[in-house]
């Protein structure tokens, strides 16, 4: 299989709690539980942190997080730093890189739809190589358009609100995958693409 080099990972992480906290209707997106690594172990079943002290850390979307959020195809996530560019452009720079929540942020010179990603992402780094099946769109919440807007109390029914919903969706948030492996990966592994023929 020919494959096609996208890019490189620049930011891995966890979140160690929701994002969203607070009871409905008025909770608030708060990024204070994402903790940023070198190295994450991912699997079918989620992310784990790998930090330098030999200590690790549960995803909230991890299988075995005491307050699991996994869904079945939500076990890792991936996003792309041209989708933060255009986040910023349209609503600020308080939207930094990672703060959708994604355990793998790739470095690429475009951004990418869900048709680009239907044959699935390989990573290759010093510890081999996996395959990420990419299930499908992580569309955007209430609580992380409003974050967005910097509008913490909008209603669902705004213009603002839908609007920016609409703006986040197609991929812009990021993407569900499933590794079909477990395996390590480190700031730096390449990302590649299968060539379409």
């Amino acid at each position: 299989m020919e494959l096609l080099e996208i890019g490189a990972i620049v930011r891995l992480q966890v979140q160690r709690t929701s994002l969203k906290v607070g009871e409905k209707p008025n909770r608030v997106y708060d990024t204070s539980p994402l903790l940023s690594v070198q190295q994450i172990r991912i699997s079918p079943y989620g992310a784990i942190a790998l930090r330098p002290d030999g200590e690790t850390a549960l995803d909230v979307h991890h299988i075995d997080h005491p307050k699991s959020q996994n869904a079945g195809v939500n076990s890792i996530s991936i996003g792309f730093t041209p989708h933060y560019a255009r986040m910023r452009e349209h609503y600020g720079d308080h939207l930094f890189d990672g703060c959708a929540g994604e355990n793998i942020l790739i470095e690429t010179s475009e951004p990418f739809a869900l048709d680009d990603l239907e044959e699935g992402v390989l990573i290759r780094g010093g510890d081999g190589e996996v395959w990420l099946k990419v299930n499908r769109i992580a569309r955007p919440c209430l609580e992380f358009s409003r974050y967005a807007m910097r509008l913490p109390l909008a209603e669902r029914e705004s213009a603002e609100i839908k609007g920016a919903l609409q703006f986040l969706d197609g991929g812009t948030r990021g993407f569900y995958t499933t590794p079909q492996a477990e395996a390590s990966l480190s700031l730096g592994d390449r990302v590649y693409l299968p060539v379409r023929k």
